[in-house]
């Protein structure tokens, strides 16, 4: 019989020898038979790393990430002794004031789940009930249809969920909303991850008014609200982040501010921080701009002073006494 032919550029087609030939089979890929081989393979550690460096504080919410990337690196090694019949469901609901870190760790939940194989792309498509919920008959299902195609292969991010249910408006679409929603969540969640977000309180009486959404959310995690040592460490990473840093005295003053602020309403943390942040760099410009003669350092164009601090209508207002607590939240959910 025969030697098959082949190919060798600017050559002539010769036979090929059978022991050649057996020796370019393909060899069957080396499966990973360690949690070690799944995460060199998956680099999901690096991922993890990155979440307990770049947020502050969440200690419970981390520990429930690593906790969640445990039992998917587990699922992945029993799947190749024949052990796991179907995917996990892994959609969940986070719960928290604003500005806790909500959807920065929904967008850390995609990379993890996007570096285990368990979506295909990785990202994040935010919503609320405007992106998903109609004005008139026939509007919201190509809505909601065109967001979750968006979003296959990915995580689907909706903030403030529980306004998508509306009992006391007969007219109101999002019950349509959330029976699609439904229906996608449970058929494919192989290629779809599904993050409620919002107050802890609504999302319980939501999940009471719409039993088939609870039955589906497998992980629920609560998000803490920060303190004040830990709302201080992320202004100086939103400061170092900005090429910023704080003067002589201002960080002391910074800290005496949100102690004043914590106590006021609508305080959303992290993102109270940064809107402080912004108002006090808009102080330094202004101070910076009357004094036009003079020539400006790097020192001085990024150094806040503990006036630019001082000087927000926070301090006007008295000081909060020791027994006062942190308001019930108001507002929106980030």
């Amino acid at each position: 019989m025969t030697a098959p032919l082949y190919a060798i550029p600017g050559a002539k087609a010769t036979a090929m020898p059978e022991a050649a030939e057996a020796a370019v089979e393909p060899t069957a890929p080396i499966r990973p038979r360690s949690v070690a081989d799944v995460l060199a393979e998956s680099k999901v550690e690096s991922v993890l790393d990155e979440l307990e460096r770049d947020l502050i504080g969440l200690v419970p919410v981390k520990s429930r990430i690593r906790d969640i990337a445990a039992l998917l690196v587990i699922d992945k090694l029993r799947a190749q002794h024949g052990l796991a019949a179907q995917a996990p469901s892994l959609h969940m609901c986070f719960t928290g004031n604003p500005g806790t870190g909500k959807t920065t760790v929904a967008m850390r939940m995609a990379k993890i789940l996007h570096s285990l194989g368990y979506v295909r792309k990785g990202h994040v498509v935010s919503v609320t009930r405007d992106d998903l919920v109609g004005q008139y008959i026939g509007h919201t299902a190509p809505k909601t249809k065109e967001v979750l195609k968006k979003a296959m292969g990915g995580v689907l991010f909706i903030d403030e969920a529980y306004y998508l249910y509306r009992p006391d408006n007969e007219r109101d679409y999002g019950q349509e909303a959330i029976e699609i929603l439904l229906q996608v969540m449970e058929n494919q969640r192989d290629d779809l991850v599904v993050i409620l977000a919002g107050y802890k309180d609504r999302m319980n009486t939501f999940f009471q008014s719409n039993p088939g959404m609870s039955s589906r959310i497998a992980h629920h995690l609560d998000f803490p609200d920060y303190d004040g040592a830990e709302l201080l460490q992320i202004a100086g990473l939103q400061l170092e982040s900005a090429h910023y840093r704080f003067g002589a005295g201002a960080r002391e003053a910074f800290d005496a501010y949100l102690q004043r602020r914590i106590a006021q309403p609508h305080f959303a943390n992290a993102r109270s921080v940064r809107n402080a942040l912004d108002r006090a760099r808009l102080r330094q410009a202004s101070r910076l701009y009357a004094d036009r003669d003079s020539p400006l350092t790097a020192e001085a164009l990024s150094t806040l002073a503990a006036s630019d601090i001082l000087a927000s209508r926070v301090f006007t207002n008295e000081p909060p006494g020791p027994g006062c607590a942190r308001p019930a939240p108001q507002g929106t959910s980030p």
